[in-house]
């Protein structure tokens, strides 16, 4: 009898207001070659805490580490303060920089919104427009995005918008943890931190970036196929 290998683990840690369905795409080009886990973000605004549940969670040793956005910020802290637990570090569509004033300022703003109107998730307008355009009359893509929102909920979403605004540098701390560490992110994509790219783009570190030519944040959602190709890489450095 011939002994299945047993597939390498990937732990993927979604973003804000996403949910295992981020990966519903990403999937079909991994599953046969690695086991892919989904960890759901605890509900705390402390990172302190979020990590330390984490830590408890992963069974491993070492762990394979990939996060969406917020996730890849989760990941990104992990990795700094249990570096012996990581052994290597994949970020989409995210950067290790604290929370500009500007953003902070941007989501206190939706919290007035929501204590004057309630919590009326995405409408499909906004979630059409948080794609790129080549992909908006894909209807099962905004489905996708305005399902796991309503989904989520009022207190999932001020749990974790609440969480950004307590964001640290984490630059510092991770360009010397001698691990493999790649960024995957789009070039125009609004929702980054630009200064945080700039500074990964213009100063010496061990971090590999990889951008592609677009808009999108939600990558694993719209361009899962072109994610994969370097999960793939990532996996074999």
């Amino acid at each position: 009898m011939i002994q299945e290998r047993k597939k390498e683990k990937i732990y993927l840690i979604p973003g804000l207001m996403t949910d295992e369905r981020l990966w519903s795409r990403l999937k079909p080009f991994l599953e046969n070659e690695y086991e892919l886990i989904h960890v759901s973000i605890p509900h705390t605004q402390d990172f302190d805490e979020i990590i330390d549940i984490l830590f408890n969670f992963f069974e491993d040793e070492k762990v394979n580490l990939l996060g969406f956005s917020l996730g890849g910020y989760i990941a990104s802290y992990f990795a700094v303060t249990y570096p012996n637990k990581v052994n290597k570090l994949f970020t989409v569509a995210s950067t290790p920089g604290s929370s500009t004033e500007a953003e902070i300022e941007r989501r206190k703003e939706k919290f007035a919104i929501i204590e004057k109107e309630g919590f009326v998730g995405l409408s499909y307008e906004k979630a059409k427009s948080l794609v790129e355009e080549e992909n908006q009359n894909d209807e099962e893509l905004i489905k996708i995005i305005q399902d796991m929102f309503i989904d989520l909920g009022k207190d999932t979403f001020i749990t974790q918008l609440t969480s950004t605004f307590y964001r640290k540098d984490l630059y510092e701390e991770l360009v010397n943890i001698a691990i493999p560490i790649w960024f995957y992110y789009s070039v125009n994509d609004r929702l980054l931190n630009q200064k945080s790219i700039k500074r990964l783009l213009e100063t010496q570190h061990n971090i590999k970036l990889i951008s592609r030519v677009g808009t999108s944040h939600n990558i694993p959602l719209e361009v899962p196929e072109l994610l994969s190709n370097e999960i793939k890489k990532w996996m074999k450095v």
